[in-house]
């Protein structure tokens, strides 16, 4: 039988609380958002949610890559906060040139 250290359990009960507080923090900015960035706050607070839960199931398969769909899952939450971030900076650099 294959046993799971008990840290990496926790250490990975933990990132799922870290993940979900920042979603759900996410999500309660986007109440105070319009437009594209509340749209994106909401698409961020699901996101980080979601990999959250990618964490708690990451506790019981033991690896982050295994089984191949946890990979994906994960490598997917990775990519939309990565486009968020991409939307957000042109955001900015725009606002910055604008003043």
């Amino acid at each position: 039988m294959n046993s799971i250290d008990p840290t990496f359990i926790l250490s990975n009960h933990i990132e799922c609380g870290l993940w979900s507080g920042i979603g759900i923090a996410m999500l309660i900015a986007a109440t105070r958002q319009a437009g594209a960035v509340r749209r994106d706050c909401l698409v961020g607070g699901i996101t980080f949610l979601v990999f959250g839960a990618s964490d708690w199931v990451e506790a019981t398969t033991g690896a982050w890559w295994r089984p191949w769909w946890l990979l994906a899952w994960k490598a997917l939450c990775l990519l939309v906060l990565l486009c968020l971030l991409i939307r957000y900076a042109k955001r900015h650099a725009t606002r910055s040139r604008s003043l």
